[in-house]
């Protein structure tokens, strides 16, 4: 998985139940759009994440609508198996 992955697959997992804009997340992470939004296909394919357009319409909404994003369960537990690896260890310093 790539470090993008990786890095997007922490963010989410970091408050599962909350949904995020696309361009919010471009924005906090750094990713550009050009490769956020492939990475957040990809991942919807896989069943890693879910997504959902905003209701509303763009003219009373005085903007386009969004599309939130939210971890699966799926995706909650391939990133603790893929993120569990670059966990720092305990406090008491690296084993000898």
């Amino acid at each position: 998985m790539s470090y993008k992955s990786l890095q997007l697959l922490a963010f989410l997992t970091s408050d599962p139940n909350r949904e995020h804009a696309g361009a919010d997340m471009s924005r906090e992470l750094g990713i550009v759009s050009g490769t956020l939004y492939p990475l957040l296909a990809r991942m919807e394919l896989e069943g890693l994440v879910s997504s959902r357009w905003e209701e509303g319409d763009p003219k009373d909404l005085g903007r386009p609508r969004r599309r939130f994003y939210r971890i699966t369960g799926l995706g909650a537990s391939a990133a603790a198996r893929e993120l569990a690896p670059l966990q720092m260890p305990p406090t008491g310093g690296l084993p000898a």
